[in-house]
């Protein structure tokens, strides 16, 4: 049976367990390159989940195939297959390994802001091909977690706003102090099962039905 997770959303701190089969989605063009590049990941310990070209369906094959890792092996990025990386970024995020022959800096900054977690010229080397994954895959684990710590934060803050003004209308439409207006909120929270922020959050909403 497939896994439902890749391997690094299995686990509480992603690793890269010395021995575990990659599931790997392989975008290239050209079939010599490509053959020479599974046989590299085959030696590496990856399995294939599929080979493509650029202009297949990316994010789709992603939502199909849960690939642990995508590799890209081109000349260089065009404009479509960016784009296709930017939406697996945004929806199903995976780390991406670069393997090009365009070292030009406008590429590189528009590949790493798609989602690319190694950017790679004219280093296809078999040797260096599990390490790289290994830096990739540390990367985006790294960004991943720097990202979750982003959005916890900010959701901290929207609802230490909601409480104030939730705070703000109980002290004003039954005339407690700060401190009773708080405890209110608190104890219905606690009644509810719910977060303090949520219960502000739906105080809020009702009393905007009256104003």
């Amino acid at each position: 049976m497939a896994r439902e997770l890749p391997y690094w959303q299995d686990m509480k701190t992603p690793v890269n367990p010395s021995g575990f089969q990659l599931r790997i989605l392989l975008v290239d063009e050209t079939f010599e390159r490509a053959a020479l590049l599974k046989h590299a990941l085959q030696d590496a310990g990856c399995r294939i989940a599929a080979h493509v070209s650029a202009s297949a369906d990316l994010p789709g094959l992603v939502a199909e195939l849960n690939p642990d890792l995508i590799i890209l092996d081109t000349e260089s990025p065009d404009r479509d297959t960016l784009e296709n990386l930017c939406v697996i970024k945004r929806d199903q995020p995976r780390p991406i390994v670069m393997f090009t022959h365009d070292d030009d800096s406008d590429k590189i900054r528009a590949a790493i802001r798609a989602g690319v977690s190694a950017y790679v010229v004219d280093g296809l080397k078999s040797e260096r091909l599990r390490p790289i994954m290994d830096v990739a895959i540390a990367r985006f684990n790294e960004f991943q977690t720097m990202r979750a710590d982003l959005e916890k934060a900010e959701i901290q803050l929207a609802e230490r706003k909601d409480v104030e003004r939730a705070k703000g209308f109980l002290m004003k439409q039954r005339g407690w102090p700060e401190e009773e207006a708080y405890q209110a909120l608190r104890r219905t929270a606690m009644d509810r099962g719910m977060r303090l922020g949520e219960v502000a959050r739906q105080l809020i909403e009702v009393a905007g039905l009256f104003e």
